[in-house]
This record gives structure tokens, C-alpha cells and sequence, in this order.
């Protein structure tokens, strides 16, 4: 009897399916904002003198939307998606999951609202103002009981690798968001640090580059391990070498957000650390690139006619390329040129379009079709066209913002013979003007592939029906 009653238990996908549809509406809004702030870089008149469309208000608009929306419900859906599956067992907690998706959208909503009327922290990623940080911890301590809830009522012993690393995230993101806005209000929406000077600058930097190391690296690897072995229709290459990327990248990354103030009041020896740390990454971040690209041992033929595995494996080589780039910017020698200018807006865009970005839209892929009990999604020639466009336009925008940032760096550094600077800023900001037009190019070719995306889930979702998968049998009575 125990056993029949088993075999009626079915995965809780409702969630899923709310945060995988979202994460397509906010990557279209959010790339969409980005693609504005990119044309009023290069023609500033396109904010028509209305504050709240001045770059400085858009600008954080559209990293909280590419981060926390676009980004965030895509690991809100695979988290969900991943750990019901590796644990077989149903989402812990129905109502506190459904708290989760509306609570996150109504930060979302916040984020929209109040950013544009200029209520901001004016902190990297953490921008928003304390009532909306109480609503974001009240909302991740939800998402944290519903995960390890999950992992602790498990029928299967083991705990499969992609599980570590979203568990990972969600502690980490806690104690990230908790230390750094710590502040005292001062009204409905303002607030003052709870830190002053170089110390809340090493605090906001210890916070965003972990935002990068944890948020936007290890909950995406959680993907990477879980999507890219089911669409190969393999195993991980190896395990036991998973499990020391898992272990070293963690305890790494928590020390190498100082690179961001190199030759700033922070002591150097502290530099000197964040630089250390940063160039030992390379190697954690390498063993994990490989261990997924090598899971295609075997299947390298399948990369010809599966444009899902394609998302996924270039997502790899660009989170590959952005991990070495990154601590070569660390060493301070390099850092001296490339500080302030738009290289590192490059190296972020090669991280956050061509990783996250592509490993989303790959893990989308893999999952939106079988939320809604269809094969394969509507148009897999669209996906073909979505990988292209996005990934030329990732190309074009990264090349130009490479170029630009090391002519910026040359030409702010270079002096006559009298010592005297050969260069003004203004004419710096001139030579840089073809190279945002060229980055404003790349940004509408991303966007108008993550248009295709939305039209094709839409296509998708609506030609089939929310299905409720049952939970096998004979594993879960196990």
C-alpha cells in the first residue's frame, strides 16, 4: 500500500514552470534596458532630459534585471527543477515555493519602480534600498528551507554534485546580502552604510565579487553539471574532479573581491591578497571548464545537429576564457591600464552574456519543453538562429569593449616629453565613440536572439499543457 501511495506522488513543477517562463520575460526586459543604456553612451540626447531615464538611474536597472531577475529565476527553475530530480523526492514545502516565485517577483517590481525614481544605496549590485533588502531576505531564507528541505526528505543517499553547488549559492548569497546592507534607515527609502570609508568600500567589494563568484558562478555551475550530462546523454568526465572544483572554488573566491580596489586607500597588503587569490582561481575555474567540456567525450557529433548542447558548451569556453581573463586583470601591473576602463566592461559582458547568459538560455531550453509535455520546443531552427545571433553579438561587444579599454588605458597613461599628459580626457571619450556604437550592435543582436527565445516559448507553452510528472516508483520506495 505504502508503495502505490508512493507511485501517486508527483514532482512539484508549478514553481518550475513559473520561474523558467519568467526568466525568458526578465531576460527580454532586462537586455532590452541594457541596449538603451548602451545607445545613450554613444548618443546621450536618447535620455530626453527625463531623470528617470538618465543613465544613471538605468544603468543599475538593468544589471539588478539581468542579475537578479533574468539570472535569478533561472536558478530559482533549475534549483527547484535539479534537486526534485537527484533527490526523488517532491519540493519541500508547496506554499513556502510559491512564496518564493511572487516574493521575488515583487522585488523584481520594487527594483523596476524605485531605481528609475533614484532611490538607490549606491552600492555595486546592491543597490536597492533597505524595505526591498528586508523582502530579498525574508524571500532567500524561504528559498533556503524549501532547498535543504528538499535535500534532507531525499530518498537517495547521495548528494549529487549540481546540489552542492546551488546549496553553496544560497548560503553564501545570504551571508553576502546580510553583512553588506547592514545599514541604518533613515526614512522610508533611505538609508546610511553601517560602514564608512575604505572599509565599506572592502565590504561592498567582498559583496560583489562574490555577487560574481557565487550568484552568477556557482549556481550556474549547479546548471552546468546537471544539463549539459542529461543533454549529452552522458556522465560527468569525472567526479572525484567535480568535487575538488566544488571545494576549492568555494573557498577561493571568498578572498579575491579586493582586485577591485587595487591602487585605492585599501591597505596593499590586503591588494596583495585579493591578487593572490584571484590568480589561484584560475585553476579551480579551469578544472570545472574542462570536466564539462570533456562530459562530451564520446558524443562530439551530437555538437553538429543539437543547438541546445551548443548553448551549453560555449557557454564553457566563454566561462573558460572570462576565469583566466580575470586574474590576469588582478595582477596589479595590468590592473594599472586596465582599471576605470572599458576593458573590464568587457571582461564582465564575456562572463555574464557568453556564461550565464548562454548556459541559461541552454538549461531554458532543455527545460521548457518538458514542463509543458512537449518533445522538443517549438522551433528548434529558431534555437539555431537564437545561437548564432547571440553569440556574434557577444563577439562584437566583447572585441569592442577590449579594444577601447586598452586605447583608454594608453591614452590616459601616455606624457610628452615635458611630463605633461598628451592626451585629454575628452579626447579619450571621442576615440572610444565608434566602439560603443560597435558594442551597441553586438547588444541588439543578443537582444533580438532572446526576442526569438520568447516568441518560441511562448509557441511552445501555450501548444502544450502543464504536465505533472510522477516520481519513479521504485527509486523514491527505495
Amino acid at each position: 500500500m505504502a508503495f502505490a501511495n508512493q507511485q501517486q506522488t508527483v514532482y512539484n513543477d508549478t514553481v518550475v514552470r513559473q520561474f523558467a517562463i519568467m526568466t525568458v520575460v526578465w531576460g527580454v526586459v532586462g537586455m532590452l534596458v541594457g541596449v538603451i543604456i548602451a545607445a545613450q553612451l554613444a548618443w546621450p540626447e536618447l535620455n530626453f532630459g527625463i531623470p528617470w531615464l538618465s543613465y544613471g538611474r538605468l544603468r543599475p536597472l538593468h544589471t539588478n534585471a539581468v542579475i537578479f531577475a533574468f539570472g535569478g529565476c533561472g536558478l530559482f527553475a533549475a534549483a527547484y527543477y535539479v534537486v526534485q530530480r537527484t533527490c526523488q523526492v517532491r519540493l519541500f514545502g508547496d506554499k513556502l515555493s510559491a512564496f518564493t516565485f511572487w516574493g521575488w517577483q515583487l522585488v523584481i517590481l520594487s527594483a523596476v519602480v524605485s531605481l528609475p525614481l533614484g532611490f538607490t544605496q549606491a552600492k555595486e549590485y546592491a543597490e536597492l534600498e533597505w524595505p526591498i533588502d528586508i523582502l530579498i531576505t525574508f524571500v532567500w531564507v524561504s528559498f533556503a528551507i524549501v532547498f535543504f528541505g528538499t535535500i534532507g526528505t531525499r530518498k537517495v543517499k547521495h548528494i549529487y554534485v549540481a546540489n552542492w553547488f546551488f546549496g553553496a549559492f544560497i548560503l553564501a548569497v545570504a551571508i553576502l546580502h546580510l553583512v553588506n546592507s547592514a545599514a541604518i534607515p533613515a526614512g522610508f527609502m533611505k538609508s546610511y552604510s553601517a560602514y564608512a570609508g575604505v572599509q565599506d568600500a572592502m565590504v561592498q567589494w567582498w559583496y560583489g565579487h562574490n555577487a560574481v563568484g557565487f550568484f552568477l558562478t556557482a549556481g550556474f555551475l549547479g546548471m552546468m553539471y546537471y544539463f549539459i550530462p542529461k543533454q549529452a546523454g552522458r556522465p560527468v568526465y569525472s567526479y572525484r574532479l567535480s568535487i575538488v572544483h566544488f571545494w576549492a572554488l568555494i573557498f577561493t573566491y571568498m578572498w579575491a573581491g579586493p582586485h577591485h580596489l587595487h591602487y585605492t586607500a585599501l591597505p596593499d597588503w590586503t591588494q596583495s591578497v585579493g591578487m593572490v587569490f584571484s590568480l589561484i582561481l584560475l585553476a579551480p575555474s579551469w578544472g570545472g571548464m574542462i570536466n564539462g567540456i570533456m562530459t562530451l567525450s564520446g558524443a562530439w557529433h551530437k555538437l553538429r545537429d543539437d543547438p541546445i548542447l551548443r548553448f551549453l558548451i560555449v557557454s564553457l569556453s566563454f566561462y573558460g576564457m572570462s576565469t583566466f581573463e580575470g586574474p590576469m586583470m588582478s595582477i596589479k601591473t595590468v590592473n594599472a591600464l586596465s582599471h576605470y576602463t572599458d576593458w573590464t566592461v568587457g571582461h564582465v559582458h564575456s562572463g555574464a552574456l557568453g556564461w550565464v547568459g548562454l548556459v541559461t538560455m541552454g538549461s531554458m531550453y532543455y527545460l521548457i519543453p518538458r514542463l509543458f509535455g512537449q518533445k522538443q520546443m517549438h522551433s528548434v531552427k529558431a534555437i539555431e538562429v537564437h545561437f548564432w545571433t547571440a553569440t556574434i553579438g557577444i563577439v562584437i561587444y566583447i572585441a569592442a569593449m577590449w579594444i577601447a579599454g586598452v586605447m583608454q588605458g594608453l591614452m590616459w597613461r601616455a606624457i610628452n616629453a615635458d611630463g605633461t599628459l598628451t592626451y585629454t580626457f575628452v579626447e579619450s571619450v571621442k576615440a572610444t565613440y565608434p566602439f560603443y556604437v560597435l558594442r551597441l550592435c553586438g547588444g541588439l543582436l543578443y537582444l533580438s536572439g532572446m526576442i526569438i527565445m520568447l516568441w518560441n516559448t511562448l509557441k511552445t507553452a501555450t501548444a502544450g499543457r502543464a504536465v505533472n510528472v510522477t516520481i519513479p516508483a521504485v527509486a523514491a520506495h527505495a
